[in-house]
């Protein structure tokens, strides 16, 4: 798995080709959404000084949550807008893997940094899942992080939970 998110890391074309016809990876990038979203969870709670467990916890519920809606917002896109050739477990297994930039926001106020090398990396994840031109899934990685932004609001929001200690740009 650490050979992997080095790759992933270092934004390693053929990695995300081989991540999304390889089933045997679909634990590995479920278990980096969820810590990776738990550790920018912990760099939030200190650089907003709110209860790490409590947004470690919240950090990973809407990065589950977000993963979903994203990769299922890229895949209906990509393949019925876009003419993508993909699967919805081929898009989950990219986009998870693109999470993997996101666990740099432990330290605090690299939350920017994180987010935006994940963002980077989702381009490049959504374009080899799909096979389709980058400007095709730059709108189609944009239109699913808007939701998964969205939806880490709106459960940040159903908690009760602060917006700023998980907002990704602070």
């Amino acid at each position: 798995m650490i050979r992997n998110v080095t790759r992933v890391v270092l934004l390693d074309v053929d990695f995300f080709k081989e991540a999304a016809r390889d089933k045997s990876l679909n634990v590995q990038a479920a278990v980096i959404v969820v810590v990776a979203s738990g550790m920018a969870g912990v760099g939030s709670a200190i650089a907003e000084n709110v209860p790490v467990v409590a947004s470690i916890l919240v950090g990973i519920i809407a990065g589950i949550i977000g993963w979903l809606v994203w990769s299922g917002v890229s895949f209906a896109l990509g393949t019925r807008v876009f003419g993508g050739d993909s699967t919805y477990a081929e898009m989950l297994r990219v986009i998870g893997f693109a999470f993997a930039p996101l666990a740099i926001g432990i330290v605090p106020y690299l939350g920017f940094p994180a987010a935006a090398w994940m963002l980077l990396a989702s381009v490049i994840a959504v374009r080899e899942g799909l096979d389709i031109p980058t400007p095709r899934a730059l709108v189609t990685m944009a239109a699913g992080w808007v939701l998964w932004l969205g939806t880490t609001l709106a459960i940040n929001a159903v908690l009760d939970f602060s917006i700023d200690a998980m907002w990704p740009f602070f």
